[in-house]
């Protein structure tokens, strides 16, 4: 009976943990959706968070779990997860993404969570307990996300240009003050149902190691859908400022037709990888479609120093939140 209790206890702890997580992803990446929306002047700071906030929240009722099932049953192999593996992988996400909140770098959460889960199970098995396919797959998103980004909002900046050439700058402004408001609800709408999905996907790997649910489920249990998806939106409504800063005024100025391209593209990516049930990263969505917007009016628009500095970030989240989450795999097992 003690050993059920304590089983029990940590498992309640991880999940507690991951919640965190979850929270702290919504507030780490809240630039992600409200960004483009606060430096063009759409919307005041306060009410952009709980718009986006709204989104996320509802994403609930839009996206299948495919996300979910990816991180909880396509990057390990079965058996392999235990609790040691889940701490190491949340205290190294967890860390890294304090990290770049300090420095108002906007890394990836998502792959910071990926890296957590890699080095942990590393520590525990090697190389060879991973699942090889939903690694790479996740790995070429790194570069492919950031990419359709880039090529869809420039895409969509270039056709707004020439649909829109014969009408005045101010009445093209107006316009897209209103239209903005559409797609970032719809970028809001992308990055709750990608993102709440991974930390759905790695209590479900938990629940399932532990015997609180079963292997061959479709679906993990709906208390975890709800608090994944309510502790996200949470988390953007506290909004990670200086990671706002960055995105919205420190790559490239935006006009509301700018950040229109640029949520539009950055949420057909994301629908379009959540369908296919890829975790990405909404930071690199949204940065690729920010640089294709300024660099669609002029190359010198865009300040590719900062932006290059973002890349650096992107190359160091997976092996850096690996490698604390192996130290911190080794420490859980001393623990518990």
């Amino acid at each position: 009976m003690a050993t059920v209790e304590v089983a029990l206890w940590v498992v309640v702890l991880l999940v507690a943990l991951a919640i965190a997580f979850d929270f702290m992803n919504g507030f780490h990446d809240a630039a992600n959706s409200i960004a483009t929306v606060v430096s063009t002047g759409v919307l005041r700071p306060g009410h952009a968070v709980v718009f986006a906030a709204f989104f996320n929240l509802i994403a609930i009722f839009v996206f299948h779990l495919s996300v979910a099932a990816t991180v909880g049953k396509g990057i390990v192999q079965p058996g392999i997860v235990d609790v040691h593996v889940v701490f190491g992988a949340l205290v190294g996400a967890i860390s890294w993404n304090l990290l770049t909140w300090y420095y108002g770098i906007p890394s990836s959460s998502s792959h910071a969570l990926i890296g957590g889960i890699v080095g942990a199970v590393i520590a525990k098995a090697g190389a060879g307990a991973l699942v090889a396919a939903g690694i790479w797959k996740t790995v070429a998103f790194i570069f492919v996300s950031p990419l359709l980004g880039f090529l869809l909002g420039s895409a969509m900046m270039v056709l707004v240009a020439w649909i829109f050439r014969r009408s005045t700058p101010s009445r093209v402004d107006r316009w897209f003050r209103s239209l903005q408001l559409v797609s970032a609800g719809a970028y809001s709408l992308g990055h709750g149902g990608n993102d709440a999905q991974k930390t759905i996907g790695i209590i479900w790997m938990l629940l399932i190691a532990t015997g609180h649910a079963a292997a061959n489920a479709d679906a993990p249990p709906t208390w975890t859908i709800v608090s994944c998806y309510a502790a996200i939106a949470l988390g953007t409504m506290f909004g990670g400022w200086r990671i706002v800063k960055t995105m919205g005024q420190k790559i490239t100025k935006l006009k509301p037709v700018g950040g229109f391209c640029a949520e539009t593209g950055g949420a057909l990516t994301l629908f379009l990888a959540t369908a296919l049930g890829i975790p990405v990263s909404t930071t690199h969505t949204i940065t690729g479609a920010i640089v294709g917007v300024g660099s669609a009016q002029r190359a010198s628009a865009v300040r590719w120093g900062v932006a290059g500095n973002i890349v650096w970030a992107w190359v160091f989240t997976i092996p850096a939140a690996a490698f604390v989450a192996a130290i911190a795999y080794w420490v859980g097992f001393q623990i518990f």
